[in-house]
């Protein structure tokens, strides 16, 4: 480096290359299975088996399922798909027995394992290439064969958490229809009071004016009493003063 001239700084370049990885991490394909399934003697069970990839489904993609014995520790291949096709191993006992109900453009790889027996408990793993995105974890689930499936208690405990959910939305809406029918019967028995109060009042305006009509006539019936009873007497005063002359 020549004297005087200026020195140069990596640290801008680093950054800018730290920058760049932490924009555009690598992507990993990640699996999905459930954790553990339950099937009975004779019955079927569903292994199911998705995937997200950051590339598009390649034609190139694969599936691979593997079976471990419960106890064991050597891992079979049981299940291949690859090139659109489904292949299954002819070693084991699942070899009869297997059946690919998958679709890749739907990011599914499940099969369909009949007939089950004792013999199948152990761990089944998926594992999915997606090239180019072939960097990933499988995904394990394990299979539990019962002579009867026993109820799971996540299965009770929401049935019950329903029921109860269920006899509170019942007592809800009661209450509700008791109220409102309380209150519909007070309007109406309101409503009752006011036209009984209006028909009281309209009645005792009407009296009160029937009772003013009234009493001039009885006043002038008294008048009328009077005078007639004054010229009665009148009438009879005279005839006796007539009948004293006489004599």
């Amino acid at each position: 480096m020549a004297p005087g001239a200026p020195s140069s700084n990596p640290s801008p370049i680093l950054a800018a290359l730290l920058f760049s990885l932490v924009l555009s991490p690598a992507q990993a394909i990640v699996v999905y299975t459930d954790k553990e399934v339950h099937g009975a003697v004779g019955s079927r069970v569903t292994l199911h088996c998705s995937f997200w990839s950051s590339e598009w489904v390649s034609d190139d993609i694969s599936f691979t399922w593997r079976y471990q014995p419960e106890g064991g520790r050597d891992a079979i291949s049981i299940f291949h798909y690859a090139k659109g096709q489904p292949y299954i191993d002819e070693v084991g006992t699942f070899k009869e027995r297997i059946q690919w109900v998958g679709d890749p453009l739907w990011k599914d790889g499940s099969i369909v394992i009949h007939n089950l027996d004792y013999s199948d408990n152990g761990t089944f793993t998926c594992d999915v290439k997606n090239p180019p995105d072939i960097v990933g974890k499988t995904s394990q689930v394990t299979l539990y064969v019962f002579e009867k499936v026993p109820t799971r208690y996540g299965v009770v405990l929401g049935a019950v958490i329903g029921g109860v959910l269920g006899v509170v939305l019942l007592l809800l809406l009661l209450f509700y229809l008791i109220r409102y029918c309380w209150l519909r019967r007070q309007a109406a028995l309101q409503r009752r009071l006011s036209a009984m109060e209006k028909g009281k009042l309209h009645k005792s305006v009407k009296d009160s004016s029937k009772r003013g009509r009234q009493t001039p006539v009885l006043y002038a019936m008294l008048d009328h009493s009077r005078s007639t009873k004054a010229a009665s007497e009148k009438k009879t005063k005279g005839l006796g003063e007539s009948r004293k002359d006489k004599k």
